[in-house]
Protein backbone atom coordinates (compact mmCIF):
# COMPACT_ATOMS: atom_id res chain seq x y z
CA UNK A 1 0.00 0.00 0.00
CA UNK A 2 1.28 3.42 -0.92
CA UNK A 3 1.47 6.13 1.70
CA UNK A 4 -0.24 9.32 0.57
CA UNK A 5 1.87 12.31 1.56
CA UNK A 6 0.25 15.29 3.31
CA UNK A 7 1.64 17.53 0.55
CA UNK A 8 -0.14 15.38 -2.08
CA UNK A 9 -3.45 15.64 -0.17
CA UNK A 10 -3.06 19.42 0.18
CA UNK A 11 -2.21 19.79 -3.51
CA UNK A 12 -5.42 17.92 -4.39
CA UNK A 13 -7.41 20.42 -2.30
CA UNK A 14 -5.46 23.36 -3.73
CA UNK A 15 -6.08 22.19 -7.30
CA UNK A 16 -9.78 22.82 -6.71
CA UNK A 17 -9.12 26.42 -5.61
CA UNK A 18 -7.49 27.69 -8.80
CA UNK A 19 -9.20 30.88 -9.94
CA UNK A 20 -9.27 29.93 -13.62
CA UNK A 21 -9.44 26.62 -15.43
CA UNK A 22 -6.11 25.10 -16.51
CA UNK A 23 -5.50 24.00 -20.09
CA UNK A 24 -6.58 20.51 -21.13
CA UNK A 25 -2.90 19.54 -21.37
CA UNK A 26 -2.30 20.60 -17.75
CA UNK A 27 -5.47 18.84 -16.58
CA UNK A 28 -4.47 15.62 -18.33
CA UNK A 29 -1.02 15.72 -16.75
CA UNK A 30 -2.59 16.23 -13.31
CA UNK A 31 -5.02 13.38 -13.94
CA UNK A 32 -2.24 10.94 -14.85
CA UNK A 33 -0.12 11.97 -11.87
CA UNK A 34 -3.15 11.67 -9.56
CA UNK A 35 -3.93 8.13 -10.74
CA UNK A 36 -0.31 6.97 -10.43
CA UNK A 37 0.18 8.87 -7.16
CA UNK A 38 -2.77 7.01 -5.66
CA UNK A 39 -1.27 3.72 -6.92
CA UNK A 40 -4.39 2.86 -8.88
CA UNK A 41 -3.96 -0.31 -10.92
CA UNK A 42 -3.73 0.65 -14.58
CA UNK A 43 -4.12 -2.97 -15.68
CA UNK A 44 -7.66 -2.94 -14.24
CA UNK A 45 -8.62 0.31 -15.97
CA UNK A 46 -11.35 -0.03 -18.55
CA UNK A 47 -10.17 1.10 -21.96
CA UNK A 48 -12.50 3.82 -23.25
CA UNK A 49 -14.46 3.39 -26.45
CA UNK A 50 -13.28 4.86 -29.76
CA UNK A 51 -15.71 7.79 -29.60
CA UNK A 52 -15.16 8.56 -25.90
CA UNK A 53 -12.42 11.11 -26.60
CA UNK A 54 -12.33 12.76 -23.18
CA UNK A 55 -11.76 9.48 -21.34
CA UNK A 56 -9.45 8.24 -24.10
CA UNK A 57 -7.11 11.20 -23.51
CA UNK A 58 -7.26 10.68 -19.74
CA UNK A 59 -6.45 6.99 -20.22
CA UNK A 60 -3.51 7.85 -22.47
CA UNK A 61 -2.16 10.41 -19.98
CA UNK A 62 -2.24 7.75 -17.26
CA UNK A 63 -0.75 5.09 -19.55
CA UNK A 64 2.15 7.37 -20.51
CA UNK A 65 3.25 7.64 -16.87
CA UNK A 66 2.81 3.90 -16.30
CA UNK A 67 4.91 3.19 -19.41
CA UNK A 68 7.60 5.58 -18.13
CA UNK A 69 7.73 3.58 -14.90
CA UNK A 70 6.82 6.55 -12.69
CA UNK A 71 6.47 5.41 -9.07
CA UNK A 72 3.55 6.52 -6.90
CA UNK A 73 5.95 8.51 -4.70
CA UNK A 74 7.46 10.28 -7.72
CA UNK A 75 3.98 10.95 -9.13
CA UNK A 76 2.92 12.52 -5.83
CA UNK A 77 5.96 14.83 -5.85
CA UNK A 78 5.37 15.79 -9.49
CA UNK A 79 1.67 16.41 -8.78
CA UNK A 80 2.53 18.78 -5.90
CA UNK A 81 5.03 20.68 -8.11
CA UNK A 82 2.50 20.85 -10.96
CA UNK A 83 -0.22 22.29 -8.71
CA UNK A 84 2.25 24.92 -7.40
CA UNK A 85 3.03 25.81 -11.03
CA UNK A 86 -0.68 26.03 -11.88
CA UNK A 87 -1.33 28.29 -8.88
CA UNK A 88 1.12 30.81 -10.34
CA UNK A 89 -0.22 30.45 -13.90
CA UNK A 90 -3.97 30.30 -13.29
CA UNK A 91 -4.35 32.10 -9.98
CA UNK A 92 -5.22 30.68 -6.59
CA UNK A 93 -7.67 31.63 -3.86
CA UNK A 94 -7.17 29.83 -0.54
CA UNK A 95 -10.68 30.83 0.57
CA UNK A 96 -12.40 29.64 -2.62
CA UNK A 97 -15.05 27.02 -2.01
CA UNK A 98 -14.41 24.20 -4.48
CA UNK A 99 -17.22 23.75 -6.94
CA UNK A 100 -19.23 20.60 -6.59
CA UNK A 101 -18.31 18.05 -9.24
CA UNK A 102 -20.94 17.90 -11.92
CA UNK A 103 -22.46 21.28 -11.08
CA UNK A 104 -23.16 23.62 -13.97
Amino acid sequence: MVEISPAFKKAQEDSKKLTSKPSNEDLLELYGLFKVGNAEDFSKAEKPGVFDLKNKYKYQAWQKLVDEGVTPEDAQERYVKKVEELKKTYGFDESKVPEAVGSS
